[in-house]
């Protein structure tokens, strides 16, 4: 089966900018991330803002006496999103800037320590207590989501002074901005795994981030938070110790990640639902811009039950297939109503054990396995064993009911009507009541799909019934 990493949906990389038009038809359209090299270089923040080129004082004479919220975590330098991992707090932007400043000097003074250190001994407690009192230092602060520009007039725009010195993207020129926001921080910093609700363009202005991206169909090796939590959008999965005992398909999650470095100067396309992770070195400093696609702009509000069924129903039958597909079953897969651009959901098929334990699987049910898939029509005579109906009303399991109405669909596509007929009188003439044995079918096919069921609500909206 292809990867979820498949070249349809590679990370591409351009050294020059499209046109407005090429990004929203062809880039935007087929939502998968992009790297444009030298994105910012032409903003007057590229060079005023620069922490080596006096940027610090220039921000700090600019917008100092402005209050900022910052982001403070005892999980530092990993940033959790969820409301109980942090704190945001008022922050005079002049004091954070003067913590860049001292985290600026403590590296450069450690750094030449070190250096002294290494030749001379391996043992200077001078350097030892230049490290300690840097991881000490009250350094750990997130500016995170500082809004230059926001569309909602409510809330505050903290920074909008800042927005003279950065240009709007020409590939944004067809896009209603829902916001611009400035990111910074001071010392090495992690964010959590979690999706946008926007698409995303993150520019940066100085520094450096690796940014970790997983496309929207590998969520189940992700295990996003329940659907009704106030951070639905991350990952429950710790960044620091990961429990594969409690997230196991977490561990093979990076089989599905595509990585990225993105210098000054460089802007990364993250489309809406696309899990990211973002590592930041010392002092960088991003701006990004939201605006909302054209798909959910699209959505009309009184179709939203019959667009939540249809998904559901879809990813349903996906995962039907995969249940198949790990019992090794060789049957016809179900082919889903909707598109999905020759990509298949299946970042979960190599890492759930719980699933099969879940089916409460037995010996008679390979048994079973062997019986269904040798039924076929020229295997019908003018009678069936007496076995068949003990078989269907009291041993068939709901795998065993899925398979057999799968194979006579399978049937019913490669025979005659008078053949389908003929073997349809003969199979349900081993009944003595006809309309039982066929609920018994039905009944077991539905209690699979409500396993189905069961399974993508735990691994796509982060919801256990059964716990």
């Amino acid at each position: 089966m292809e990867s979820s990493s498949s070249s349809s949906i590679r990370i591409r990389i351009f050294d020059e900018l499209p046109t407005a038009e090429d990004f929203d038809s062809v880039i935007e359209l087929s939502n998968v991330p992009a790297v444009f090299r030298g994105c910012t270089k032409s903003w007057k923040a590229f060079s005023h803002w620069n922490p080596s080129n006096g940027g610090l004082d220039y921000l700090q004479a600019r917008v100092g006496s402005c209050t900022v919220e910052a982001m403070v975590s005892q999980s530092a330098p990993v940033f959790y999103g969820d409301l109980g991992s942090h704190q945001r707090v008022p922050l005079p932007f002049s004091n954070f800037l003067d913590f860049c400043k001292k985290a600026t000097q403590m590296q450069s003074k450690r750094h030449h320590q070190g250096l002294d250190h290494c030749a001379a001994s391996q043992t200077d407690n001078d350097t030892k207590h230049a490290c300690l009192s840097l991881e000490d230092a009250p350094e750990q602060i997130y500016l995170a989501q500082v809004p230059i520009m926001n569309s909602d007039r409510q809330e505050t725009v903290q920074l909008e002074i800042l927005k003279e010195d950065i240009q709007t993207p020409s590939i944004l020129a067809l896009k209603e901005l829902s916001s611009i926001n400035l990111w910074m921080n001071n010392a090495e910093a992690r964010s959590s795994t979690h999706y946008d609700p926007h698409h995303n363009l993150l520019c940066i202005v100085s520094g450096c981030k690796r940014v970790v991206l997983w496309p929207p169909s590998a969520s189940p090796s992700l295990y996003p938070m329940p659907i009704y939590g106030e951070a639905s959008n991350h990952s429950s999965v710790s960044l620091e110790n990961p429990d594969y005992s409690i997230y196991p398909r977490a561990e093979c999650s990076m089989e599905f990640a595509q990585k990225v470095v993105l210098q000054a100067g460089d802007a990364l396309f993250i489309p809406e639902g696309w899990f990211h992770q973002v590592d930041s070195d010392d002092l960088t400093i991003a701006v990004n811009f939201w605006w909302r696609s054209n798909m959910m702009s699209c959505m009309l509000e009184h179709m939203d039950a019959y667009y939540l069924r249809r998904i559901l129903r879809r990813l349903i039958d996906k995962e039907m297939d995969q249940l198949l597909l790990k019992l090794g079953l060789k049957t016809t897969m179900r082919v889903c109503e909707l598109p999905n651009n020759g990509q298949a959901d299946h970042a979960d098929v190599n890492c759930d054990g719980k699933l099969l334990k879940r089916m409460d699987l037995k010996e008679k049910r390979v048994k079973e396995r062997n019986t269904l898939q040798e039924l076929e029509p020229a295997a019908v005579q003018h009678n069936f064993p007496r076995t068949l109906e003990a078989l269907v009303l009291h041993v068939l399991s709901p795998v065993g009911a899925e398979v057999l109405t799968r194979k006579f669909d399978e049937m019913d596509q490669h025979t005659l009507e008078e053949d389908r007929n003929g073997f349809y009188e003969a199979f349900y003439s081993a009944f003595d009541d006809q309309s039982a044995a066929m609920n018994s079918i039905l009944k077991g096919k539905e209690l699979f799909t409500q396993q189905a069921f069961k399974n993508v609500l735990d691994k796509f909206v982060g919801v256990n019934l059964e716990s």
